[in-house]
């Protein structure tokens, strides 16, 4: 069994068979994505849990009470600004781990990293669920924030670089489908959530706590499914009739594969590195308020009276609550779409011309914001903000795409998991300067509707620099390729030598395992595991499709539902 065990969790095991449908690939990917994706849905729990003490009123900390009294303190409730350093501790772990164990992943394959990252992700909103009921802060943090977050990164990227290999001959689609789960998961789990909340609120209680206990037992299972069905091509696999395409940035497509050290060196990777940051330093300080932004902004219009936020009373502001939920949904079905929309148009129009329009458009839209908020243009700030949210769904999908271009794709992975300590960074800054900007104007005497102006126009300033930065970007240096050619040489050497020695453990286990009995029964087992799912098998097909599209189908009518409710 033990033996089992190690070979069901190898890489070796999870090489498809020939003839294997390279299509029942993105749903393994997309169960793990949208699992995760909910990630970008946590500001729903934001103002039930500022209010997790008072129950239907906040329960003010003393004045002058520091953060570092505030996360241990039981008897008054968290600040916002508190609860959102779980929305910059998710980031920043997710990118410090995928930067960290990127190699491991590309050498231990999809299914072994799926698996960690479910107990992880699962771990940690269970921990956090321990926090709210315990009233500790630091809990949250240390499970949802940190836990949680190593569990995104695991997760985030243990599917790229796999479908990337799979379909190598449309990678901006393909790193889109990848992706576009993350940005998703809050269109599902969002009303989820929020259903789940007022199943479980009470006169005692918010219904947090048993919230993310009930996300935390589902989002394994969905998780740990997905990732054992995945499945890597072999290395000398390509699709019928492959031709490199050179549509788009012709001389921006590389034909050689660079090492990751070696690209870790390059100007390349760190203007990539500058621009990714930029893109997402923008969109996740609005992503991560966006729930609150938009009951604070519109309030009572919400509901069709003429009343600000502070002057609703508490049936109210759990009505707008909800309809603020919708909106999350709705931006994450905006998050979705440009995951794949953008990202399938860069292999038409090149990677760096689509990251040019992200930071044009992007920058006017952001500064129209204040108006819109300003002048009570409702449909305007709806779809400024879902452009903006698809534009930076589009810069999550296009990156790992534009490495290729760059780099090739034999070790994307673990190049991508480095350049996603852009994103660990900008999880820091985006959120931190959207939060305590916020406080600060609230502070001066604005109104709570007035309070997110300013900081509009300072993550529009990001998107001028990530600009700058994506117009410098050009292919990699000759010398560049020479270097890496031959650590690729040395690595195939000792891969050689590996699967030598191993051939011959394998042998002398499979005696071992015959002796005891039963042994050879599991290895044929293994062995014969994709028959079942060759090629002509479309019932297969449908159902693994059908496991991740009927979640999307009702996340999407929550959202239509939300859309209505918002526009009355």
């Amino acid at each position: 069994m033990k033996l089992f065990l190690h070979h069901f969790f190898s890489r070796n095991a999870i090489i498809a068979r020939p003839g294997y449908n390279r299509w029942l690939v993105p749903p393994c990917a997309l169960a793990v994505h949208l699992s995760i994706g909910m990630a970008y849905g946590f500001s729903v729990f934001w103002l039930p849990l500022s209010r997790a003490v008072g129950i239907d009123h906040v329960e003010a900390c003393p004045s002058g009470t520091s953060l570092w009294q505030e996360i241990f303190l039981t008897d008054c409730d968290w600040r916002v600004s508190t609860l959102g350093w779980i929305f910059t501790l998710f980031f920043l772990f997710l990118g410090f781990s995928a930067a960290v164990l990127g190699r491991w992943v590309e050498r231990v394959g999809p299914r072994n990293t799926g698996f960690v990252a479910a107990l992880c992700w699962a771990g940690g909103l269970l921990i956090s669920a321990l926090g709210v009921e315990l009233h500790q802060a630091w809990l949250m943090w240390l499970g949802a924030g940190a836990l949680g977050g190593i569990g995104l990164g695991l997760g985030y990227i243990s599917p790229v670089s796999t479908l990337m290999k799979w379909f190598p001959d449309r990678r901006g689609m393909a790193s889109g489908l990848a992706i576009m789960g993350f940005g998703g998961g809050a269109m599902i789990g969002s009303p989820l959530a929020n259903l789940l909340i007022g199943h479980f609120a009470s006169a005692t209680s918010v219904g947090v706590a048993q919230t993310l206990v009930v996300l935390a037992v589902v989002y394994y299972i969905y998780m740990t499914v997905g990732a054992f069905f995945y499945r890597v091509p072999a290395d000398d696999w390509r699709p019928k009739n492959f031709q490199v395409k050179q549509d788009g940035d012709k001389k921006m497509i590389s034909r050689h594969d660079i090492h990751v050290e070696d690209a870790f060196r390059t100007k390349q990777f760190w203007l990539m590195w500058l621009v990714l940051f930029c893109n997402v330093a923008a969109g996740i300080g609005l992503i991560g308020m966006a729930s609150p932004m938009l009951q604070e902004i519109f309030a009572g219009q919400l509901l069709g009276v003429a009343k600000d936020f502070n002057d609703l009373s508490g049936d109210e502001k759990k009505q707008i609550a909800t309809i603020a939920a919708g909106f999350t949904g709705l931006i994450s079905l905006f998050n979705i779409i440009g995951r794949f929309a953008w990202s399938s148009a860069s292999d038409k129009i090149g990677r760096k011309a689509t990251y040019s329009i992200y930071f044009i458009l992007g920058f006017v839209l952001y500064a129209c914001l204040p108006s819109a908020s300003h002048f009570q243009l409702l449909w305007g700030f709806v779809l400024a903000v879902g452009v903006i949210v698809s534009m930076y769904g589009g810069g999550f999908s296009t990156i790992p795409a534009y490495l290729s271009d760059i780099f090739g794709t034999k070790m994307v992975g673990a190049i991508h998991g480095r350049l996603l300590t852009a994103w660990a960074m900008a999880g820091i800054f985006g959120p931190v300067i959207v939060n305590y900007m916020r406080e600060y104007q609230l502070h001066l005497g604005f109104s709570s509707a007035e309070s997110y102006n300013q900081t509009m126009y300072i993550l529009a300033g990001f998107l001028v620099v990530g600009l700058v930065a994506n117009l410098f970007i050009y292919p990699v240096a000759m010398s560049v390729v020479q270097s890496s050619l031959k650590k690729f040489t040395m690595l195939d050497k000792v891969a050689n030598a590996a699967k030598k020695l191993g051939k011959e453990i394998i042998v002398e286990a499979k005696g071992l395992m015959g002796s005891a009995g039963g042994g050879a029964t599991d290895i044929v087992a293994l062995q014969k595991r994709d028959k079942w799912q060759s090629a002509g098998h479309a019932a297969t097909l449908a159902v693994a499709w059908g496991l991740v599209l009927l979640p999307l189908a009702w996340g999407f009518y929550q959202t239509m539902v939300a859309a209505v409710k918002i526009f009355g």
